[in-house]
Parts: structure tokens; C-alpha cells; sequence
């Protein structure tokens, strides 16, 4: 199957990254939302990051501003379904993802791939919900798009050769790994991350560490990067706990079980990053535990 027009449901954050990407592999973009303010922060999002890349040197001026004029923004969901691929990577839940395949299906040309940027959420449902499940898959991303190296393919029961085939080669010319994940709850890098998350906040709920020793404990115990409690706030608390409860239905395991802490600071809106609260307070010059 021959890729060179691809749209994308979703202008946030993994779908503006997804976009950038894209477009910078040589792919016309038609990036979508449902907001005038959301499209425009998105173009002003790329548009820094790339501008980012010049600095470092990684591409040219010239790159950049060919790399934007390949992202159009669209208000019109239907518009998408003249590409060869579209990627919906709109909020984590199923019944919004539900409505936009819904929208689409009347729309998609005859041989358009259709995929899905989710974290956890079963490909083979979601499929059932299309005109041609053997053209459906998950193509999962990690955040944030443009620095992560990793994309898992996720082939739902009814996808056919072909479509894997396509996805695969789009992974290699963005110069990404690909890996190959069967169809089971929160596949792989959920699977083992998302549950690391949630013990870290039973660590903190029952008051084996706080915020920062459990961060620390981790970081410097066992080389992460980022702590599991600023991971968790990196990623999004209602993202987390989302991921969990699809573990916790899906498998039937009391093992998956959300913290109850974790649910109250999404109960209070408190998120993570994006809400400038979670875990740590952001509304400072540094973070501060919460906790």
C-alpha cells in the first residue's frame, strides 16, 4: 500500500507530536480537531519544537518551514477520510473514539488504513465498530512523539497483512522501532509502566515513603530517569487510572487494582502536569510535593 497523505484525529498532545513526525518523513498532514484554539496551538506547538531541532542542528531552516507547510489544519472530521491512513489520537475514551470511526466510516476511500493512537484499549473492538475491521490496528505512540524512539503495532483480530505491512514501513522511514504487541489490555509498555505508577502511589498511600523518597528511591536505586510519581504526572493521572481500570475489567485481577489515592487526585482535578497539580505542585518555579 502506497502512504503519502495521512490525517490525524486530535491536535493535543500526542496528536500534534504524531503530526510533527509525520510531516517531517516527507507526509502530507491533515491534522483535526473539533477546536479553532486547539489547531492553532497546535501549529504554535510544532512550530517550536522544530524551531527546537534548528537550534541543535538536527535540520535546516529550510526543513522546518517545509516540514509546516505540510500540516494542514481542519475543522472537518470528514475531510480525513481522503487519506491514505488517518490515526485517531483523540481523548482515552472508547465511546468518543466510537463517535469519530462512526463519522469517518461513510467518508474513508476505498483502501484508507485506519488506526489508533490508544494506550490500552482493545483493538479488536474498536475494529468491530468499522466497515473494514481487516484494515484496522493500533499504532501507539509514546510521549513526547518526536524524542521517543519506540511505536507498538497492535494488530487486532480481523487485520490483515497488508495493513501491518504499511504501518511497519511508515515506523521505518520516521527512523522509529516498531514493536509488535498482541491484542491484551494496555499491550505491552502499559502493560509492565502503568502498574510501576499505581504501586507507587500504594507506596505513598501507605506511607512506606513520600513524594520525593519514593521518586528518589527509584531514580537513584534503579537508574529511571524519572521517578514513578513525576512519571505519573508527566503522563496524566486520568491517563493512568484510565489504563488501570482497562487492566483491572480486562484481566480480572485484583493485582490491577487502582490506588484509591490515586483516585482521589483525579477526583480533585488533580492531574499531573497539565493541570499544574498532581503529585508535585507546578504553579512555582520548581515543582513541590504534594505529599
Amino acid at each position: 500500500m502506497s502512504i503519502s497523505r495521512i490525517g490525524v484525529v486530535g491536535a493535543g498532545q500526542m496528536g500534534n507530536g504524531i503530526a510533527h513526525v509525520m510531516a517531517l518523513a516527507g507526509y502530507e498532514v491533515l491534522l483535526n480537531d473539533i477546536s479553532q484554539d486547539a489547531l492553532d496551538a497546535a501549529i504554535a506547538r510544532v512550530d517550536k519544537n522544530l524551531e527546537r531541532q534548528v537550534s541543535r542542528e538536527k535540520i535546516g531552516a529550510a526543513t522546518k518551514a517545509e516540514t509546516l507547510a505540510r500540516i494542514i489544519p481542519t475543522l472537518s472530521l470528514p475531510s480525513l477520510g481522503g487519506t491514505d491512513l488517518v490515526i485517531e489520537a483523540a481523548t482515552e475514551r472508547e465511546e468518543i473514539k466510537e463517535q469519530i470511526f462512526d463519522t469517518l466510516k461513510p467518508h474513508l476511500g476505498a483502501d484508507t488504513i485506519l488506526t489508533t493512537n490508544t494506550s490500552s484499549i482493545s483493538i479488536t473492538r474498536l475494529a468491530s465498530r468499522t466497515t473494514h475491521p481487516e484494515r484496522f490496528m493500533g499504532f501507539h505512540f509514546m510521549n513526547p512523539v518526536p524524542v521517543m524512539q519506540l511505536v507498538e503495532l497492535i494488530r487486532g483480530i480481523a487485520t490483515d497483512e497488508p495493513t501491518y505491512a504499511a504501518c511497519l514501513g511508515i515506523v521505518e522511514k520516521l527512523g522509529k522501532t516498531a514493536a509488535s504487541a498482541e491484542d491484551y489490555p494496555a499491550f505491552i509498555v502499559n502493560r509492565i509502566l502503568i502498574p510501576m505508577i499505581n504501586e507507587a502511589c500504594y507506596a505513598l498511600y501507605e506511607g512506606v515513603g513520600n513524594v520525593a523518597s519514593i521518586d528518589n528511591a527509584l531514580k537513584l536505586g534503579a537508574n529511571h530517569p524519572m521517578g514513578p510519581l513525576e512519571l505519573g504526572d508527566f503522563i496524566g493521572l486520568d491517563t493512568c487510572l484510565a489504563i488501570m481500570h482497562v487492566l483491572h475489567d480486562g484481566l480480572a485481577d485484583t493485582k490491577y487494582r487502582p490506588c484509591p489515592l490515586l483516585t482521589k487526585y483525579v477526583e480533585a482535578g488533580w492531574l499531573g502536569r497539565k493541570t499544574k497539580r498532581g503529585f508535585y505542585d507546578y504553579r512555582g518555579d520548581t515543582p513541590v510535593p504534594t505529599r
